[in-house]
């Protein structure tokens, strides 16, 4: 998921434009976007768009943002939408990985009830649209299997901490919200999960916007959530690899690949003059070739044993591990025969 568009659940319009936007998943709201007395009635509506939607082969992947569990509306979202069997929820205002378990013991009742797998609702929480979820974004590391990523918000966040704004004028993040995005990055590095970037309210700013874009890539979000379908395109271009990346992913992997169990194997170079350098320092010496030979060949004379003597020098197994891949990466006329 590299985009992922909020659509309000009220708005049969935009929901069906979504659906040909481009994005990689669609973020149905019964939150913010939605009025307290219009809650029953979205809900409804994003069960009915769901349930349609989930038929169609060539669909996104469909996220409910739910209300959050301190409001006590989320367990009607739940109801409804249940049901419909979404991909996922969004939880809002999630305060660590204690409200991802209290979410998963929610869906899975709903699951049961609806005869749906244990497990078939993931979660997508935002982490940091509390003060005190900021103290606990690190916590969220085996709190659910549900946990598919972790993703960040500022606009709540601002209102808690009455803030007069969250960006300086040339749109950038003020430093809270730059720690919250930070934490956010490392909460979901800390739980092996994917980062998803926050939003860009100013969808007219397609500059602004794809300046944030690429420091989130860079900086090691996975992907972008918008609020208007003029975004999907720059999120999916800026967040797809390059094609200069992916071919230096393939030479990286063919490398190691060729060489099982080395650790760097060797360097890239920016200019001619540093190839002959790094062919050099690289290559593995006549004298190590020849201690890494001996010692192949003592384990094969000695086949089961667990550590030979040469010259005086115990070696054991690790060592042996140690000269295969050492005469691994030597030109093939010295490897030799290896057991």
């Amino acid at each position: 998921m590299r985009s992922l568009l909020f659509v309000p659940a009220d708005s049969a319009r935009k929901l069906d434009k979504a659906m040909s936007s481009g994005a990689g998943a669609l973020i149905i709201d019964l939150e913010d976007s939605i009025a307290l007395d219009g809650k029953a009635r979205a809900r409804e509506a994003a069960a009915a768009f769901v349930k349609e939607a989930m038929a169609n082969a060539a669909r996104p992947y469909l996220m409910v943002r739910v209300n959050g569990l301190q409001t006590g509306l989320i367990d009607a979202d739940l109801d409804a939408i249940a049901p419909a069997k979404p991909d996922a929820i969004m939880l809002p205002k999630a305060e660590g990985g204690a409200a991802v378990i209290h979410a998963d013991a929610k869906l899975a009742v709903r699951e049961a009830q609806n005869n749906l797998p244990d497990g078939h609702i993931k979660i997508l929480p935002i982490a940091t649209e509390t003060a005190a979820a900021l103290f606990v974004a690190g916590t969220f590391a085996g709190a659910s299997a549900r946990l598919i990523g972790l993703t960040w918000g500022a606009e709540d966040l601002s209102a808690e901490l009455g803030a007069r704004a969250n960006r300086d004028g040339e749109g950038r993040f003020l430093d809270p919200y730059r720690l919250a995005r930070a934490l956010c990055l490392a909460g979901a590095a800390a739980a092996a999960v994917p980062a998803i970037d926050t939003v860009f309210v100013d969808f007219r700013d397609s500059e602004g916007f794809r300046r944030e874009c690429e420091e989130a890539c860079r900086d090691g979000f996975v992907g972008k959530m918008a609020i208007h379908p003029a975004q999907v395109p720059i999120i999916n271009e800026v967040f797809a690899p390059s094609a200069e990346a992916i071919t230096q992913a393939q030479s990286i992997v063919a490398a190691f690949a060729a060489a099982p169990g080395a650790g760097f194997v060797g360097k890239m170079a920016i200019h001619p003059a540093q190839v002959p350098i790094i062919n050099e320092v690289f290559a593995p010496s006549a004298e190590a070739i020849t201690q890494a030979q001996s010692i192949v060949a003592a384990f094969a004379a000695a086949p089961g044993a667990g550590v030979v003597a040469i010259g005086g020098v115990m070696y054991d197994r690790p060592h042996l591990a140690r000269a295969k891949q050492l005469l691994a990466r030597a030109p093939s006329p010295a490897r030799g025969a290896a057991p």
